[in-house]
């Protein structure tokens, strides 16, 4: 025991407490002095928070309103706290700050709580309301530092003393980072869900409250587990608090939810509509494009954008499986070991793009009955009889081993439309599709190829392609202006012209190979007769006709001046061939194609000056009404009993237009129109080669253009065009009035060669071959339908 009196031991009892408090005391000066003199003359203005701009995302819609498209680093979208759910708000303040309506900034209780802990853990329990963390996400760094978490405080004071309640979740619940590049809770429910704030559920509102946390750990798209446990938690003290019922807690708690894994995505495939749009604004904007809350509404109208999507995917994907498997992307190895093989599969599928519908995955098991493929979900796919029936060859034993499906290989597969899984591949070939209203030009569809993912490159805007028979009736047109009629009859004989390579004649030939004799320039153009056509031209006048092709818009610089003009050997666009046979459907006027009918900024103020064209009425007649008659008399013809016949089946009275196919079968088009919607469907290789002996635009663009139709017509009654006064009949048929009496225009003499040293062929005697796309960034050219002169590309920032 010890000796020492116990009144000495109380004395020093009592100078240590002097001591401490005397030592506590001047600390807290200390601190107080810091506080003033330091941090406080350092803090920011209050500007930041009290007028709030978001960095709002650049965002395209269809006409009806529909999201197709959303540039920006930060997806953001500002909600007013009026607006938020209020079991959306109780999700956040039951885990995030309960308190929150009653402190004054700062919750002490759970402050004094948070300390004692940190006073044992170096700082990491946080006591932070959501006051502090609105002044630690808009003015300071996260780093746990005693004079940062002065500032804190003295922040949090200050913006509760500017703003109330309500304004402080405002701000809390729009700006605060949430994952998937997401800031705020309505960008968040888009991106995880697909939803808006007013169709969560609350076991999704709860999933949603349980990120700010840890945005990265609680990310039900990369962490399912952790995020379901933090949700449990959420859905657990919002019961103690009294915020749900028992039985909302227990259907929250067992509801099974659906996250999307990849990303914001769209209902709407519209890509290659938003870039051009994104285009147009980041010319005039630049990068504040990205970050003012601009929205542009476009022309496109989303179900007939939805038909011209999945017309395209289906007829591409159609098209390449009549020609053949090409075998698997890769091939991987598959380790024994279970977790070092899904390490494996993850790694070879995680470097395929994907595509939609068409699904990367790595085959486990594979025999001519039966392979087994697993997807990047985990997913064990069984894919047996009618899902094997492409890639049959490569699952024969005599199978070569780089074409071979074996354990290993990356494969894709596709579901069907009865839900059955079956082995497909991604299409090689290319595709374009555009539509029109022919009366103004707007936009009500465009494909720019068959997967924006895969490939930037706009078929309809920036490939350069032979337009084949596409082009013939502009040149039959200019016959008609000529006084030939649909009556004329022309020598379908064959025919030898100089000019011809190595000083041969050349020799036009119809695609068939075939002469009938004697044929009508209606019949020749129905069933696109090439060497009739060559005679036509030569009939028509070279100089006059190439000339005429100028009226449609078509560029004069990339179509010859000799006869393989009739053959279309030139180059158009597909957009550019919908503004030429849009002067066909709207009575005979030029129409400019257009995009965007309106820009706004955050505040729905227009933006930007955009006066779209007026009606094709109102503008500049390019033909005349009765050559219009005529011709569009004998396009009908093409669709009910020619190389478009098969557009009948879609019981119109009023679709007319024309198939084109280039040399070689390098190009398949169709071009048509019918209840004032004009439409283009092209196919082929961007290395321009053969798409197949028994391929032509009836096989590969018109099943394009009427699964399309199908969808865009009924909402459009038929077309009559009433027989214009000045046009007659001659021989059973249409003819202008001035020449019925004019024999010359009767007949296309057989013998009608042209004068000597006439140019009638190439100098070297071919025919000029397709011509490949140009790079993605090559400017339209004079003449070209412009898109509101869209510049060059440039970079998105984010997509």
């Amino acid at each position: 025991m010890s000796n020492r009196p116990s009144w000495l031991n109380r004395r020093n009892v009592i100078r240590a407490s002097l001591i401490a408090g005397g030592t506590a005391l001047a600390g807290s000066i200390a601190l107080v002095c810091y506080a003033a003199f330091v941090i406080r003359p350092s803090l920011p203005t209050l500007e930041a928070v009290t007028d709030y701009h978001p960095k709002i995302p650049l965002r395209i819609y269809t006409a009806d309103k529909v999201l197709i498209g959303e540039f920006g680093e930060e997806h953001r979208d500002f909600t007013p706290i009026a607006e938020v759910p209020e079991l959306m708000k109780k999700s956040v303040l039951a885990i995030e700050d309960s308190r929150f309506y009653e402190h004054g900034g700062i919750d002490w209780i759970r402050a004094l709580g948070a300390a004692r802990a940190n006073l044992r853990g170096s700082f990491r329990q946080g006591g932070s309301t959501i006051t502090m963390q609105v002044a630690r996400d808009f003015y300071l760094s996260k780093d746990k530092f005693i004079s940062r978490k002065m500032a804190e405080v003295m922040l949090a004071y200050r913006i509760e003393a500017a703003l109330g309640k309500d304004k402080i979740l405002e701000l809390y619940m729009n700006n605060i980072y949430l994952g998937q590049r997401s800031y705020g809770f309505a960008s968040a429910a888009q991106a995880y869900f697909g939803k808006s704030l007013k169709e969560l559920s609350i076991a999704e509102m709860a999933m949603l409250a349980g990120l700010p946390q840890n945005p990265s750990r609680n990310n039900p798209a990369v962490n399912p587990k952790k995020a379901r446990q933090r949700q449990q938690v959420v859905l657990r003290r919002m019961h103690e608090l009294g915020y749900i019922t028992e039985a909302q807690y227990d259907k929250a708690k067992k509801e099974q939810l659906h996250v999307n894994h990849r990303g914001q995505e769209f209902d709407t495939h519209a890509e290659y509509v938003a870039e051009l749009a994104r285009q147009a604004v980041f010319a005039e904007f630049k990068e504040e494009s990205y970050t003012r809350g601009i929205n542009v509404y476009t022309t496109i109208l989303s179900k007939d954008q939805d038909a011209a999507y999945a017309s395209v995917r289906s007829n591409v994907v159609a098209y390449d499986q009549r020609h053949g498997y090409r075998g698997p992307e890769a091939y991987i190895e598959l380790p024994a070991d279970e977790e070092e093989r899904d390490d494996a599969i993850d790694e070879a599928l995680g470097k395929r793009v994907v595509s939609d519908g068409l699904i990367p995955a790595v085959v486990l098991q594979a025999s001519p009955t039966l392979v087994k493929a697993e997807t990047s979900d985990g997913d064990v796919l069984s894919i047996s009889g009618e899902g094997l029936k492409l890639a049959t060859s490569a699952l024969s034993e005599k199978a070569k081993q780089g074409f071979a499906i074996r354990p290993g290989a990356v494969i894709r597969v596709m579901q069907t439309e009865k839900k059955n899984w079956a082995i497909t591949q991604v299409p090689k070939v290319a595709a374009a599709f555009v539509s029109l209203d022919a009366n103004t030009g707007a936009y009500q569809a465009m494909v720019g190829g068959f997967d924006f993912g895969l490939q930037k490159f706009n078929h309809v805007t920036q490939a350069w392609r032979q337009p084949g028979s596409s082009i013939k009736p502009f040149i039959y047109s200019a016959a008609v202006a000529k006084g030939f009629g649909p009556a004329t009859v022309i020598a379908d004989e064959p025919l030898e012209m100089p000019g011809g390579a190595n000083g041969e004649p050349w020799k036009p030939q119809n695609d068939d190979g075939k002469f009938d004799g004697q044929v009508t320039m209606r019949r020749s153009l129905a069933a696109s007769k090439n060497v009739p056509s060559v005679r036509l031209l030569r009939a028509a006048g070279l100089d006059d006709t190439h000339a005429y092709l100028a009226r449609f818009g078509f560029d004069l610089a990339r179509h010859p001046k000799n006869y393989t003009m009739a053959l279309g050997t030139g180059a158009v666009t597909p957009l550019q061939m919908a503004g030429a046979y849009a002067v066909f459907a709207n009575g005979g006027y030029k129409v400019t194609p257009y995009l965007i009918s309106r820009v706004v900024d955050a505040k729905g103020a227009a933006i930007m000056d955009i006066k779209p064209p007026q009606p094709a009425n109102a503008g500049e007649r390019v033909l005349e009404e009765r050559n219009l008659f005529i011709m569009d008399s004998m396009m009908r013809d093409v669709a009910r009993s020619g190389t478009g016949a098969a557009a009948g089946r879609l019981g119109r009275p009023d679709l007319a237009g024309k198939t084109g196919t280039t040399s070689d079968s390098m190009d398949g088009w169709f071009a048509g129109y019918g209840g004032g919607i004009v439409a283009v469907a092209w196919m082929g290789y961007d290395e321009p080669k053969s798409l197949g002996g028994r391929e032509f635009g009836a096989t590969l663009s018109l099943p394009i253009w009427m699964d399309y139709m199908r969808v865009a017509l009924p909402k459009h009654p038929p077309v009559e065009r009433p027989v214009p006064e000045g046009v007659v009949q001659l021989n059973g048929d249409w003819i202008l009035e001035e020449y019925s009496n004019d024999p010359t225009v009767r007949a296309v003499d057989l013998d009608d060669i042209p004068a000597e040293g006439e140019q009638q062929a190439p100098a070297d005697g071919a025919q000029p071959a397709p011509q490949a796309p140009p790079a993605p960034n090559t400017p339209a050219t004079p003449g070209q339908p412009a898109i509101q002169q869209f510049p060059p590309p440039q970079p998105p920032a984010g997509a």
